[in-house]
């Protein structure tokens, strides 16, 4: 992901402060709650992760100041239909295992994000129709995601690289499939229109 923010430091930051949530999750979160909320996802995606944390402390403001350039980052990249959206996992150099883990968690947090928001009929219905509802299954999937220690390297390697690639799709596709319920005038306008037929 091209951000001022990497995984390893977002990750100690938020460890520091006595955050539940890993950068992984955090941001997998982020994603789905921007999808679904636009640029106002922001302030009670921050809460989320922080809660728990001592508002005083200083390690929690350096991890805010952190997550806000993350939040800022991940909007421009998911409003403006950038291809360098990725999710924010450890680097290439990181084990396999340790990255297949935060994959994972991604998951984990972005699922998280799509099913912990009240929901409409529209909205509901929109996630269980494909292609979001394929998505939805993919993403549980990935959840459990672990390498296989008896795999080549080479292999191994080409497969996480492969899902990674599918998950950084699919979020821009959750993204655009659900453009219509950023927009709450619009959103009322397509619930209304469904009663009608």
């Amino acid at each position: 992901m091209i951000s001022d923010i990497d995984h390893d430091t977002l990750n100690d930051a938020l460890r520091r402060c006595g955050a539940t949530w890993d950068a992984s999750q955090a941001h997998g979160l982020l994603s789905s709650r921007l999808a679904l909320a636009g640029a106002d996802a922001g302030v009670d995606w921050l809460q989320q992760v922080l809660e728990g944390t001592e508002e005083s402390n200083a390690l929690r403001t350096e991890c805010a100041s952190l997550l806000n350039t993350l939040y800022r980052d991940t909007h421009r990249q998911l409003s403006e239909r950038l291809s360098e959206f990725a999710p924010l996992l450890p680097d290439d150099s990181d084990s396999a295992s340790l990255r297949a883990g935060a994959l994972a968690h991604w998951c984990e947090g972005f699922l998280h994000g799509l099913v912990s928001v009240d929901h409409g009929e529209a909205l509901k219905q929109r996630l269980a129709s494909d292609p979001l509802a394929d998505i939805i299954r993919d993403m549980l999937q990935l959840t459990r995601a672990a390498v296989d220690e008896d795999g080549d390297d080479e292999t191994t390697e080409a497969a996480y690289a492969e899902i990674v690639e599918y998950v950084r799709v699919a979020v821009q596709l959750t993204y655009e499939e659900l453009a219509e319920f950023r927009d709450p005038a619009a959103a009322s306008s397509a619930e209304a229109s469904n009663t009608l037929h």
